[in-house]
């Protein structure tokens, strides 16, 4: 079984200073009280330097999370007051969930159900900022260290998790690391023919630094995969709220039904479909959906990449393989910028192939999820791109 737990992906030059600044972050949590009961009374001298470059990290970041009752969350009334009673766990304190991305926290909405008044529910990338590029602020730290439950996905984009776990100030916290749930299930990153080659990191010498494999985080974007997630998460819910167990397990009965559902229409429109390949003039987050129902695919980018332009060679390679295929779309992930796509179908014969989009859910907002966003309505849109992409 693979740890994932404790690695550091620091692949990219965007990300290695993440950790200085993480603990810059916590050092001026700790500096202004708001991570008290750490064991911590007093400051040392290196902790005032690191004040302005955490101050100078939260500007960058501008992260305010998303905090409400599930309660809230799942109806369309007005947002009820935080000091609002709530359910009893136990210790006469609502049950604390925080989750870094929009998956996990959509998952516990589903699995709380009618109990949603026992929990506060956090969603730390609640304004768009891409997972790989997120960096906690101060107020982030905090919430993670006071809370019951911690959801998060466990790859390179998470190096600043273990900063933040050794400063918790709940020694009862549970933690779910995605990647250590699938343990064996996770992908290792792979480049396809034609992908733009990921810059070599370069050690102190200049030379290229050698690294271990380097893993898939995208593991939420596999039906079957969120499925095991979900059955995780039940459970430590569960072990926290014994009280209302059987309403967990039932509410985890139900999603899983959904799930699996909306599983075998993907795998029928995929055996029912003219074509098996997938183009995009993209990042491609999609490896474990594509893996999961025996489609190939190609793609500027791979999942996780920090690159932005794609070369003339991968452009004319992606181009002439579009003529080759016949493809009659070129797909993109969610944002504005379809720039390379653009490119790739202006360097066709035809040049008349559509622009698609899929939803990889890691923009997904805050506001989003007020308007009724789940993990399951974006899947339900991507099955129908997919379709019309495969025909």
């Amino acid at each position: 079984m693979r740890n994932f737990s404790n690695r550091h992906f620091e692949n990219r030059e965007y990300r290695r200073n993440r950790g200085k600044a993480v603990s810059a972050a916590l050092a001026m949590a700790l500096m202004t009280g708001l991570m008290t009961g750490c064991g911590t009374e007093t400051a040392s001298s290196e902790t005032a330097s690191s004040a302005g470059a955490a101050s100078s990290a939260q500007e960058q970041t501008e992260s305010s999370t998303f905090t409400v009752s599930a309660e809230d969350a799942a109806s369309d009334t007005d947002a009820q007051s935080d000091d609002a009673d709530g359910g009893d766990t136990g210790d006469g304190e609502k049950l604390n969930i925080v989750a870094t991305i929009f998956p996990e926290y959509d998952w516990v909405r589903e699995i709380l159900g009618d109990q949603a008044d026992q929990a506060e529910v956090t969603m730390l990338l609640d304004n768009g900022v891409d997972l790989h590029s997120y960096q906690p602020t101060a107020d982030d730290l905090v919430k993670v260290s006071n809370c019951d439950l911690f959801i998060y996905v466990g790859g390179e984009s998470d190096a600043w998790v273990e900063d933040a776990l050794k400063n918790a100030t709940n020694p009862d916290m549970k933690v779910i690391n995605l990647l250590d749930v699938l343990g064996d299930q996770v992908k290792e990153e792979e480049t396809v023919e034609g992908m733009e080659p990921e810059e070599e990191e370069k050690g102190s010498e200049g030379e290229a630094a050698e690294e271990g494999p380097e893993y898939d985080e995208h593991v939420w974007l596999s039906l079957k995969n969120a499925e095991v997630l979900c059955k995780a998460i039940a459970s430590d819910i569960e072990e926290l709220d014994p009280e209302n167990k059987d309403a967990y397990e039932a509410n985890l009965t139900s999603y899983e039904e959904k799930l699996a559902d909306l599983d075998e229409q993907y795998q029928s429109t995929v055996d029912s479909a003219a074509r098996k390949t997938l183009l995009f003039g993209d990042r491609f987050p999609f490896r474990y959906m594509v893996d999961d129902y025996g489609l190939t695919y190609y793609a500027a980018f791979v999942g996780c990449s920090a690159e932005t332009e794609a070369s003339f060679e991968t452009i004319s390679f992606l181009a002439k393989k579009v003529d080759e295929l016949q493809l009659p779309c070129v797909m993109t992930i969610e944002g504005p910028n379809h720039k390379i796509a653009t490119t790739i179908i202006e360097n066709t014969k035809e040049k008349d192939q559509k622009i698609l989009t899929m939803d990889s859910m890691q923009s997904t907002t805050s506001e989003d999820v007020k308007s009724g966003t789940t993990y399951l309505s974006v899947m339900a849109r991507n099955l129908d791109v997919l379709q019309e992409a495969l025909n």
